[in-house]
């Protein structure tokens, strides 16, 4: 779209009925997608890829360099999923050398003012809610849901389905289909209202359920509760997920809540 009151590098690919309010910036190096509206005031930086039908809402940043001392200028990615929805003044830093990229996937919406640093990998149908700071190397799973104001350290792994309430500390992995809540962040139960919206049938849940009382209620060490999860439970896509998980993790996962802290 000719905006005469923004400016679009010539080097930036822009599909034909993409709209660009006025007072926006894109920088070389830009590719934007079918169908997707650019607010007024957004600045699109080097190395942005932004699907199609998104919507990038007034104040965003998107595909600045990092903010890592490490960065060495190097060509790196920011990458939006079709369908994604960036609300006011979010900030996405492109990647570094280590992934080369940031990505968000698909049907995404990120809230105001949230901040998604270097290197994170963002799944499809999340929700990142207002002021919520991702460091860099952050993976978030498929429908995970990060609550309000939250603040994830640098590595953490947030598994699928996974539900984190607002103005929560993130220090540890959070395993797939489970809240976290309290301080420091702890298991709350699984995440059974998100998990019946997405289909999951009372069975399944229960499964999911069964599992997390091995791990987290019944006072075995992780190891010893995988191998009983392992010996016990009937062999699912979920139950080898969670295994997988747990097993993965270089940060180590939460801990069960023990009544103590807030």
């Amino acid at each position: 779209m000719n905006q005469p009151l923004a400016y679009v590098h010539p080097g930036a690919k822009i599909a034909k009925n993409v709209v660009i309010e006025p007072f926006t910036t894109i920088h070389n190096n830009v590719e934007i997608g079918e169908g997707t509206w650019i607010g007024s005031n957004v600045t699109i930086m080097e190395g942005a890829r932004i699907g199609k039908n998104c919507n990038i809402f007034p104040g965003a940043v998107i595909s600045a360099i990092p903010q890592d001392l490490k960065f060495g200028g190097e060509e790196s990615l920011a990458i939006i999923g079709d369908n994604t929805t960036v609300r006011e003044c979010v900030t996405i830093n492109r990647g570094t050398i280590a992934s080369g990229q940031t990505k968000i996937g698909k049907n995404c919406l990120i809230m105001a003012t949230a901040h998604i640093a270097h290197d994170c990998h963002i799944g499809d149908n999340a929700i990142i809610v207002n002021g919520v700071a991702l460091a860099g190397h952050v993976i978030v799973g498929d429908f995970a849901v990060i609550g309000g104001l939250a603040a994830i350290h640098q590595f953490i792994h947030i598994g699928d389905h996974a539900m984190i309430s607002g103005g929560s500390l993130v220090r540890k992995d959070v395993p797939p289909f489970t809240k976290a809540a309290k301080e420091p962040l702890s298991y709350v139960g699984i995440n059974s209202v998100g998990l019946r919206r997405r289909g999951f049938s009372p069975e399944k849940i229960r499964e999911i359920q069964d599992i997390y009382r091995i791990l987290y209620q019944k006072n075995y060490n992780t190891t010893q509760a995988l191998s009983i999860i392992e010996a016990e439970m009937e062999a699912t896509p979920e139950r080898d997920e969670i295994i997988m998980f747990i097993r993965n993790s270089s940060r180590g996962i939460m801990k069960g809540y023990t009544g103590g802290g807030f």
